[in-house]
């Protein structure tokens, strides 16, 4: 039996015709000195590596013992593949689509495929009036409403001249830390999913409910809030809630530091991170990267410190950076944040100011101030009363206020804003009427995804996915 078994250092026959071990070991007995032949100019060559012939699958090689490396070596170029990753999955941080060509388990190309969320948002908003515009850009980057909605009301006050009470300015404040708290725990709620660390997925979620039940119960709405409005905000917030806001940062203080002993020193973590996605300062300012991707690959720009707004300059906060410019640097830098988030929170809650929440221009704010029934439905009596009873110009204002809107100067302005994925600016356009000429986002998760094949191609497969969770993309802003 065992004079059958093939030699390993040759192998057996596996050509077309084939033949058995004791052939081969025949032919080995027979003719052993199979050696290097002689070539016409003196000079000895090596053998035929192996054998190889055509298919409709391409060129099949025939391989016998320990030659498979060399062979490898030289076939290794017509081994590439295409292969799709997404968008129906659960491992590309949305409805993104990845095309990658591979070289066994190397990507050597890659792109993103777009658009599988385009919800044609900035042309919708040509067609309302400038207030109805807010419940469209609060859609796009729906991990990210209020600062959609923030930029895009700076803008159209920008083109308006108006100033903002103090009170609204420090509300928004406050709401769009506590919408980044809640975006970066959804940031590393689903690059854990992703990467396999679900506990670290459960526990985000989790802390994001805090965030979300907060804002419903300061906006109305956990999501899409349409809460500020050009001129300043729909309402006041609720008699209790400087309660519920230090409830919830006490909260958050307790529970964020829990993540540096799940995740932080989680070696398994580390490495999956670590050196992985790599894109140096130089890269970022040449692709037009900002956020969380930038300040990690060591220059601290963030529009809440270079071109403050809304009242940021009057808040103490810091700018968290690094230098090793891979994914396992934007998630500290991620999860620092949120505490410096916090930090804000705390000041604006210590500091908040008294007085209206909007313009006092009746040509810009509603006149019912938005209060509602005991119904909560429709505008309270007492308003309703006034209107309909006592003045009929207020009936005609209010009426025309809400169904064609106030008219905004002709111009254009572009306002940017510090998102947690970076510098979102809105440029509007007004051609003098009650609606929107037109409104352009230069969205964050669209620009930034760029970075994609710089921080993928080189790397493996299994790094890519690691690489899309750090840079955070949210497909409804990027395709919008």
């Amino acid at each position: 039996m065992t004079e059958r078994l093939s030699d390993v250092t040759t192998g057996t026959n596996t050509s077309a015709t084939g033949s058995d071990s004791t052939d081969d070991v025949k032919t080995r007995t027979e003719a052993p000195q199979v050696a290097d032949s002689v070539g016409t100019n003196g000079t000895t060559e090596a053998p035929e590596v192996a054998d190889s012939r055509k298919t409709t699958e391409g060129t099949v090689y025939t391989v016998t013992g320990g030659d498979w490396d060399e062979v490898l070596a030289d076939a290794v170029h017509d081994e590439r593949i295409v292969m799709n990753l997404g968008p129906q999955h659960p491992s590309t941080h949305g409805v993104l689509r990845l095309v990658l060509e591979l070289e066994g388990e190397t990507v050597t190309h890659a792109r993103s495929v777009i658009g599988y969320l385009h919800t044609g948002i900035e042309k919708n908003v040509e067609y309302r009036n400038w207030v109805q515009g807010v419940t469209f850009v609060t859609r796009t980057d729906y991990l990210a409403p209020l600062h959609h909605e923030a930029a895009y009301c700076m803008a159209v006050e920008k083109l308006l001249g108006v100033t903002v009470p103090d009170k609204a300015q420090a509300i928004r404040v406050l709401l769009m830390e506590i919408n980044r708290i809640s975006s970066h725990l959804v940031a590393l709620a689903t690059g854990g999913m992703e990467l396999g660390a679900l506990t670290g997925m459960t526990s985000g979620f989790r802390e994001r409910e805090e965030a979300l039940h907060l804002l419903e119960h300061l906006t109305g709405l956990r999501m899409n809030h349409a809460f500020i409005r050009p001129g300043g905000l729909a309402q006041d917030l609720p008699s209790d809630a400087v309660e519920k806001i230090t409830a919830f940062v006490k909260v958050m203080e307790k529970r964020l530091p829990d993540y540096d002993k799940l995740l932080t020193g989680q070696p398994i973590w580390r490495n999956r991170l670590a050196g992985v996605g790599y894109l140096p300062v130089d890269a970022c300012l040449a692709l037009g990267i900002t956020g969380p991707i930038l300040r990690s690959a060591g220059l601290a720009w963030d529009l809440r410190k270079i071109e403050p707004y809304s009242g940021y300059e009057n808040y103490s906060f810091d700018v968290p950076t690094s230098n090793a410019a891979d994914c396992f640097a934007r998630y500290l830098l991620r999860l620092e944040e949120m505490h410096q988030s916090l930090k804000i929170i705390k000041q604006v809650v210590k500091s908040l100011p008294t007085g209206p929440v909007m313009v006092e221009d009746a040509k810009i704010a509603w006149p019912a101030q938005l209060t509602i029934g005991s119904d909560g439905m429709g505008n309270s009596l007492e308003h309703v009363r006034k209107i309909m009873g006592q003045s009929m110009e207020s009936l005609i204002h209010h009426f025309k206020l809400v169904t064609e809107g106030f008219k905004v100067p002709p111009g254009q302005v572009y306002v940017p804003v510090e998102s947690p994925r970076g510098e979102l600016g809105y440029h509007v356009v007004s051609d003098g009427g009650s609606r929107p000429m037109r409104v352009h986002l230069r969205e964050p998760s669209f620009v930034n995804l760029q970075s994609m094949p710089a921080m993928c191609e080189g790397g493996m497969v299994a790094d890519v996915i690691a690489a899309v969770a750090s840079i955070d993309p949210v497909m409804g802003g990027c395709d919008r």
